[in-house]
């Protein structure tokens, strides 16, 4: 076997080691961190895939470069470990970026929903998070509102932060328990049918994310929705303002 042939075959068992680690770091990323909707609300896929996809490909490539038959054993498999090693280390620095922004929690703010992440959250007011909530999940997101200002300066001063990049979903002195806030959640909602009145050329869209709901139009209610890049729409149970749906609609 020529050598060019020796170099490609063990780049391409490189290739599918890589591509076993890429899909367990997948699972891990979309089935606990980044939840449907939250890898397309939060651009986690597009992260996730610049950051894998860099790291596939650099190693199997690395490794076509590095390997020589011709090489004392050792120093083949001295050279093939440090390959791995880079590798392995470039994989975990991805993945720890990854996991620092990760949706944390999905906020009802006065009027809207705001998805916020772990790298939104001041660390300083972390000791202000409500007892029974837990302010940095790995799970997912959890459900959580603002409660009401308990003053007219804290509403100022709350504002005012607001205006400077810290919105109000993101501060643990604020949170309450969703289940607290369904009342004023349901006043601030309006009915789906609008959303159909408002965005015509999206009806099939929007009436397939109702059918997946399993509930009638009458029955549901929406909110938009404010993420790191974009806006979407919450549609929610208009009895008990749970959560059944989203759609990648701007409605503000």
């Amino acid at each position: 076997m020529t050598d060019w042939k020796i170099r490609v075959r063990a780049a391409a068992i490189h290739l599918c080691i890589s591509l076993l680690v890429a899909g367990v770091a997948a699972g891990l990323v979309f089935g606990l961190w980044y939840p449907y909707p939250y890898r397309e609300i939060s651009g986690g896929r597009e992260l996730f895939l610049l950051v894998v996809a860099v790291d596939v490909v650099l190693g199997p490539l690395v490794t076509f470069v590095v390997f020589n038959r011709t090489k004392p054993r050792k120093e083949l498999v001295r050279d093939l470990a440090l390959v791995g090693l880079m590798q392995l280390a470039g994989l975990a620095y991805g993945l720890w970026t990854v996991h620092e922004a990760r949706p944390v929690h999905l906020v009802f703010e006065i009027d809207r929903f705001r998805a916020v992440h772990a790298v939104d959250v001041p660390p300083e007011l972390l000791s202000k998070t409500p007892q029974g909530v837990v302010a940095l999940p790995v799970t997912g997101p959890s459900l959580l509102a603002v409660r009401p200002f308990a003053s007219a300066q804290e509403r100022t001063d709350a504002t005012l932060a607001a205006l400077q990049g810290l919105h109000l979903g993101a501060r643990p002195d604020l949170w309450q328990p969703y289940e607290q806030a369904v009342p004023r959640i349901l006043a601030a909602a309006k009915p789906v049918n609008q959303l159909l009145s408002r965005f015509p050329e999206r009806t099939a869209d929007i009436e397939k994310v109702i059918a997946a709901t399993g509930q009638p139009v009458e029955r549901l209610v929406y909110l938009p929705l404010a993420a790191r890049k974009s806006f979407w729409t919450v549609l929610l149970d208009a009895r008990t303002g749970q959560v059944l749906g989203f759609a990648p609609l701007d409605s503000f």
